[in-house]
């Protein structure tokens, strides 16, 4: 019985460990080969990036700030990291968020909106 535990314990730790080791990556660098290779189909239109930026205010700025700067642990979008990351893996944390770090999935929005978000967010 009490070795039945300790197993139990052991697997129970490592499965938190494991948890914890992937919030560590950022959630532009969890989106798989096949995202990171979508192309935004947007890219430099004007139209699209004061679309986004309209989007972005009404769904982002609240974590994010209106500067995109970060709010809390919400990622600063006006980054290094942000700039350096592929239109497609940007667009892949949009529709399936991150738990870990506590942003939503926005596959509520239409790909083409999602698409403008990334747009805008390529300007900054």
């Amino acid at each position: 019985m009490q070795i039945t535990r300790r197993i139990a314990s052991i697997i129970l730790i490592c499965c938190v460990q494991f948890a914890f080791s992937r919030t560590k990556r950022s959630p532009l660098q969890q989106a798989p080969p096949a995202a990171t290779q979508l192309l935004n189909p947007y890219d430099g239109q004007r139209d699209a990036q004061r679309a986004g930026a309209k989007l972005y205010q009404r769904e982002c700025a609240a974590c994010h700030g209106a500067d995109a700067r970060g709010i809390g642990k919400a990622l600063p979008l006006a980054s290094l990291e942000l700039r350096q990351a592929s239109s497609g893996a940007v667009f892949w944390v949009l529709r399936n968020g991150s738990i870990w770090r506590g942003m939503p999935s926005f596959s509520h929005l239409p790909e083409e909106q999602r698409w403008q978000i990334v747009t805008y967010l390529r300007m900054l």
